[in-house]
């Protein structure tokens, strides 16, 4: 005897597992010559390369602050992921005044931005 389907009836939907947080692995920072500061950062658990270059950011920026200064300029940031850690290179001149190019950051506002979101800085 055959029984007749349950209308509306969906198997359960496997749970979602969430991603597991960000875990931040460090800063190590290098003053390169004069106002050019080279950052490295690590993170397991980023999710790309943007990630960990905004972890690069939030160092860079509570860096400025920390040298007396107010704003930074991003020179360059190179990224890799190897085994589930990524890893970000980052380099930035600090100044007290805004320099000139488009990437440049207010540091007190990045380090503001980088409290709101849960990113460590140096």
């Amino acid at each position: 005897m055959a029984l007749p389907a349950a209308a509306g009836c969906d198997a359960p939907a496997p749970a979602a597992h969430a991603a597991p947080p960000a875990e931040y692995l460090g800063v190590a920072t290098r003053l390169l010559d004069g106002d050019l500061v080279d950052f490295e950062v690590a993170m397991r658990g980023a999710g790309g390369a943007e990630a960990v270059s905004r972890y690069a950011e939030c160092a860079a920026a509570q860096y400025t602050l920390i040298r007396g200064y107010g704003f930074a300029r991003h020179v360059r940031t190179l990224t890799e992921e190897e085994g589930g850690i990524w890893r970000a290179d980052a380099v930035y001149t600090i100044s007290a005044a805004l320099p000139e190019g488009l990437r440049t950051i207010d540091a007190e506002v990045t380090v503001a931005q980088c409290a709101q979101a849960g990113i460590p800085t140096v």
